[in-house]
């Protein structure tokens, strides 16, 4: 049974999102094309949760900034990778599209906390 509250718990949703950026990179045919795309999409989909774990340890609000900052970047890059993916395998296409909207729902989440920690700041 899912808990509702989890879509809102931000490490596990960005752990999810690392394991379906993994479990999807397993069916991207390999080839010369393919596979430096792969490669690169699964360093920035992962590296989205593991960022966000740093950030949620950070030691100062700048070096919580910098981390969620990694996070947007990282998401982002994701996006574009998925762009590729779909690309490069059409029969993909579908599947990297949910996978997208996830990655650009994270961009704006992060967006959202860069933009209220500065605030604070301010």
């Amino acid at each position: 049974m899912s808990n509702p509250d989890k879509k809102y718990d931000l490490e596990e949703r960005t752990t999810v999102f690392g394991e379906k950026v993994i479990d999807f990179a397993k069916h991207i045919f390999r080839g010369p094309i393919n596979d430096p795309v792969i490669v690169q999409f699964v360093k920035a989909g992962t590296s989205i949760g593991a960022n966000y774990c740093e950030a949620d340890s950070a030691e100062s609000r700048k070096d919580f900034e910098h981390k969620i900052g990694i996070c947007k970047k990282e998401a982002k890059e994701a996006r574009y990778w998925l762009r590729m993916v779909a690309k490069a395998c059409p029969e993909l296409k579908e599947e990297a599209r949910l996978l997208w909207q996830e990655a650009n729902e994270l961009l704006l989440i992060f967006s959202s906390i860069i933009r209220s920690s500065r605030s604070r700041n301010d």
